[in-house]
């Protein structure tokens, strides 16, 4: 990947505070881009703009000065994407909400997924200068919804659908995935009785440039370095960090959840070659003791 292959050009980040998206911010200004970022955090009510502690990481990135600027925006209202829109030539969206503990489901991660897509991708189809969408998300009835959108409006979409996502935290808060590896540090008893892929940040945030850049990019992709059963994360941690108290026993005596394959010839003919999962534990576990999230 050249350095300078954004150069000129401006993009779209929505939900940039997040765990992924800071680290697409950080690769597209390394790439030369100018980013308009929405920073409204969608899983509270209230705006990130105003808030320096929680966007100070995204303003202290290298070309951040000249080349990002920040603006709020409201998954929820129709429009509010209009402007941030308007001039750039790709959009990423991964303002999506990704959290275990709701209270109301439907409000909380379903509206915001199927309704904010919809909105970002109604900013879209207004702008003739985009020429590519490309969205995170894994929740299936909000990617089924932008598809025919997309199809209806003629719009160029491409969508990458990460696994479980580790690896180094830019931003200065636990998200959800790497809060999952703490708990396994942090004193928890057993491990979750439950499978997932895994993979890299910044496989994810190389893949979203990709997705963008090439040509032939199309359709879906799925970004899964390894899946392993939590049992297998916790005999890898035990393996790094010999000594230290990790969880014994599954949560439950039922069997464990199997494993299975997923296949990476398509995310590899688009570029990727995925940073093995061992380094990204180790790499997480690090980075959660230099912001003081575990201690061991």
């Amino acid at each position: 990947m050249s350095s300078n292959s954004g150069e000129g050009k401006t993009v779209c980040v929505t939900g940039a505070s997040g765990y992924i998206a800071s680290w697409l911010v950080k690769l597209l200004l390394q790439r030369g881009y100018t980013v308009k970022a929405s920073v409204r955090d969608p899983s509270h009510n209230f705006d990130l703009v105003d808030d320096p502690k929680k966007t100070a990481h995204l303003r202290g990135l290298p070309g951040a000065d000249k080349r990002l600027h920040l603006f709020k925006a409201n998954l929820l209202d129709q429009g509010s994407f209009d402007s941030i829109v308007d001039g750039c030539e790709g959009v990423f969206h991964t303002a999506s909400p990704f959290f275990m503990q709701v209270t109301d489901p439907k409000a909380e991660l379903i509206e915001p997924a199927v309704k904010g897509t919809l909105n970002v991708l109604g900013s879209c189809a207004k702008t003739p200068s985009v020429k590519r969408f490309w969205y995170v998300l894994s929740k299936t009835l909000a990617e089924d919804s932008a598809w025919k959108f997309a199809k209806e409006h003629g719009i160029d979409m491409v969508t990458i659908n990460p696994a479980m996502v580790i690896g180094p935290l830019l931003q200065p808060t636990l998200n959800t995935s790497a809060e999952a590896i703490g708990n396994l540090l942090n004193g928890s008893q057993t491990y979750s009785n439950a499978t997932f892929g895994w993979v890299d940040v910044r496989d994810v945030t190389k893949a979203h440039i990709l997705a963008f850049e090439v040509p032939s990019a199309n359709g879906r992709y799925c970004l899964v370095d390894e899946v392993l059963h939590y049992s297998g994360v916790v005999k890898i941690l035990r393996e790094l960090y010999p000594g230290i108290q990790l969880p014994e026993k599954c949560a439950d005596d039922k069997p464990f959840v199997p494993t299975y394959k997923v296949s990476k010839e398509k995310t590899k003919n688009l570029g990727i070659d995925f940073i093995p999962v061992e380094v990204s534990l180790k790499e997480t576990v690090e980075s959660l003791k230099e912001k003081n999230f575990v201690s061991i």
